[in-house]
């Protein structure tokens, strides 16, 4: 018995000997966790350039704001909406939480007042309003935000209202370059998106950009920061230099000043790092295919629309065509046949099919034998 107590004692003390070598080891060994998601995007491309856990799902906060703008711009452009259109607040944006312009029910606004509202004064209230008027019901509205954001190839984003105060909106940098990119074709949105402060109500409502980069940023297009407990600060921020468009995002940032540095600084990186060009592909550089029991020997090809590509500065654009030895007649215009990959360096940027140029039809019995007739007796 003795000993057995002995024993234990003796095992215990090793234990609690190892225990904090073990703790420190784990705490050594586990992987740094990034504090927030950033991305940087080229405009005319959507080519993600850059950017820390991109595709991290965070809470979207006040950015998914910018969702009720582009579906609000979107039937602007469509018709469906007039800026000058008079809109009577429903009763459900009355109260509504957070920032406001402090909307009454059965008041009557403009649909521009109510979209600077938006833009500017990040109101809860004034997207209510809007989603009301463009869906009947906000829960409408949220639906068409989720199709809207699937078609944009927002794929890990999911709205649940119409203002970010939910918790249950999910988005990541990634998505919200997309949607950024997307508010970009809207260009009566940008006087809105690059305004600091305006009024309401003659003057008696004042709205205050949080973005404070719009104020003195060159070049820039706008969009939106925010903040709140669950999404941290955040900000979607475009701008344009010397032809290039680029956008950057900063998502569940814990510091306010550090999501504008950081905004800045992927802009600054992609505006000295990258160009955008078409790559070159002339019809000469093409060899035809050979087709084999066709009416003709070969059949040339040609690439479908070629894209623009954001590359490096000081990196050319090298291509590779992949073509196989021979095709089987008949071949009809139109058929893919092979493809042709670009690379920036090593990188492969995107890949687009090659086409046969025009029918071959298959070569007739007849015909395979005049041919060889011709060749015996040639």
């Amino acid at each position: 018995m003795r000993y057995m107590r002995f024993f234990c004692i003796t095992m215990t003390a090793v234990l609690l000997l190892l225990m904090p070598a073990a703790v420190f080891a784990s705490e050594q060994t586990e992987p740094d966790q990034p504090a927030y998601s950033t991305a940087l995007m080229e405009a005319q491309t959507g080519m993600l350039l850059g950017g820390t856990d991109a595709d991290t799902i965070r809470a979207a906060g006040t950015q998914t704001k910018l969702m009720t703008v582009y579906l609000t711009a979107e039937a602007i452009s469509a018709d469906r909406l007039q800026l000058s259109d008079s809109i009577t607040v429903p009763p459900s944006a009355e109260g509504t939480a957070g920032a406001t312009v402090w909307l009454r029910a059965g008041e009557k606004m403009t649909a521009e007042d109510l979209l600077k509202a938006v833009i500017i004064g990040n109101a809860n209230d004034a997207c209510v309003a809007l989603a009301c008027r463009l869906a009947g019901t906000e829960a409408d509205f949220v639906r068409n935000m989720n199709a809207a954001a699937f078609s944009l190839g927002m794929r890990s984003t999911q709205f649940a209202d119409s203002t970010g105060l939910s918790d249950g909106s999910r988005t990541t940098a990634h998505d919200l370059a997309l949607l950024g990119r997307a508010l970009l074709q809207f260009d009566f949105l940008t006087p809105y998106f690059i305004t600091w402060r305006d009024f309401l109500r003659d003057g008696a409502t004042e709205l205050v950009s949080e973005n404070r980069l719009v104020r003195s940023y060159e070049g820039i297009l706008g969009l939106k920061a925010g903040h709140g407990d669950a999404s941290g600060y955040t900000l979607t921020l475009a701008a344009e230099r010397n032809g290039l468009r680029c956008i950057a995002v900063v998502l569940g940032c814990p510091d306010d000043d550090m999501r504008f540095s950081e905004a800045k600084s992927l802009l600054a990186e992609g505006f000295s790092g990258y160009y955008v060009t078409t790559p070159d592909f002339s019809p000469e550089f093409m060899q035809p295919l050979c087709v084999r029991g066709g009416t003709a020997a070969a059949v040339l090809t040609e690439p479908d629309e070629l894209l623009s590509i954001a590359a490096p500065n000081g990196e050319g654009i090298s291509s590779i065509v992949v073509l196989p030895k021979y095709a089987e007649a008949p071949v009809r215009r139109g058929d893919i046949v092979g493809s042709a990959a670009f690379y920036s360096g090593d990188s492969l940027i995107y890949e687009v099919p090659l086409r046969a140029a025009e029918d071959v039809p298959r070569r007739s019995f007849r015909q395979t034998l005049d041919q060889l007739l011709h060749a015996m007796f040639r």
